[in-house]
Formats: C-alpha cells, structure tokens, sequence
C-alpha cells in the first residue's frame, strides 16, 4: 500500500477546505445544486489519490489518477460557473 499523502493530495485537500470555506458565502438556493456539486467534486478528487494508492498495481492507481484529474477538470468548470455568476469573485475564483 502507497502512502497517498502525496503534495498532489496535500494540495487537493487544501482546495476541498478552500472549496468549502467559500462555498458557504452562495446563496441558499444553490445548497443543493452548485454548493453540493462543487463539495463533491473537491472531495473527489484527493478521494480518488487515496483510493488509487491502496490498490495493488500501479495500473490501478493510474487509473484513479484519471478519475481524479477528471473530477479536477469538472471543478474547475463549476469554479469558473460560481465566478461567472457572481457568488465568487475573480480573485477568489484565481486561487481556487
């Protein structure tokens, strides 16, 4: 078993803080809808490096790296939609 305390977890777990910490200032309507999306797909991505490194190839934890870089990609679309509809701003949406 992999120690999955990589820094590209580190730094994976730091935006999932950050995603949350910030996801608190949107408004009530988008609990359920943007605010739930962007949690779990924040989750998802250091989830997937801890998952990956637990399997017994390094095929495997390949093949969760790309889930992982997947949910990144998703993210970034749901950050750039918050900042594009004003429940980030532009400074807030550069250092997620």
């Amino acid at each position: 078993m992999k120690d999955y305390k990589y820094l590209v977890w580190q730094k994976a777990h730091q935006l999932t803080l950050d995603v949350y910490k910030l996801s608190a200032k949107y408004p009530k309507e988008e609990i359920f809808n943007l605010v739930s999306q962007i949690k779990r797909l924040s989750r998802s991505i250091a989830t997937h490096i801890a998952e990956g490194c637990g399997r017994k190839s390094d095929k495997d934890f390949a093949r969760f790296l790309y889930i992982s870089f997947g949910s990144a990609n998703e993210l970034e679309y749901q950050i750039l939609l918050s900042k594009d509809l004003n429940f980030i701003s532009p400074e807030e949406f550069e250092i997620l």
